[in-house]
């Protein structure tokens, strides 16, 4: 019982920055990683990026560079720091978590639109 919700979505021109930011309530005591999906309309979604519980964190080739993951233990809270972005990079991204016994959990997803 995991319950996620992501903030930090909106509009931004070519180049520009946003960061978003998802916070874990329930059975936080469980969740042995967060990460962010996005998915953009008539695509399937992508794994962004993943942070462990002991602060690994992974980031995809196509916002490596770009886009960086982080966490804060004492707010449950996970984030994605997004520069640089591209009118592909419009989705809506979510925030999910694994939890013990194989358990996924998943926001209700945040609209990022960056206008061409």
């Amino acid at each position: 019982q995991v319950q996620l919700v992501e903030s930090g979505g909106g509009l931004v021109q070519d180049g520009g920055s946003l960061t978003l930011s998802c916070v874990a309530s329930g059975s936080t005591f469980s969740i042995k990683a967060m990460g962010w999906y996005r998915q953009a309309p008539g695509k399937e979604s992508e794994l962004i990026a993943v942070i462990g519980t002991g602060g690994g964190a992974k980031v995809e080739a196509p916002v490596k560079g770009r886009f960086t993951i982080s966490r804060d233990n004492a707010k449950n809270t996970a984030y994605l720091q997004m520069n640089s972005l591209r009118p592909e990079d419009t989705a809506v991204y979510y925030c999910v978590a694994m939890s013990d016994g194989d358990r996924v959990s998943w926001g209700p997803g945040t609209q990022v639109t960056v206008s061409s």
